[in-house]
């Protein structure tokens, strides 16, 4: 992982129900290796969203909407015929 992942990571670690922080580290980590690899799709995009939705705080989905699209746009290039946004 690098440091803006470790970040985003950290970031969103806080902003999760306390029974759900592990489900969502896995789930970050999983997507982080394949966005590494080159192998993370929309598809695995469309299947991430609704998954990490259900584990944040409900009072903190307006922030980290606003934060994962920053992320979105900064890691864009690395995705494979993506248009973000």
């Amino acid at each position: 992982m690098n440091q803006g992942q470790e970040q985003f990571l950290s970031f969103i670690l806080e902003r999760v129900k306390e029974d759900k922080v592990e489900e969502a580290k896995v789930l970050l980590v999983e997507n982080f290796k394949k966005l590494t690899e080159g192998n993370f799709t929309q598809d695995d995009i469309v299947q991430f969203l609704p998954k990490m939705i259900a584990l944040l705080k409900p009072e903190k989905l307006e922030e980290v909407q606003t934060v994962v699209m920053q992320f979105a746009e900064n890691f864009s290039h690395l995705l494979p015929n993506s248009k973000l946004g």
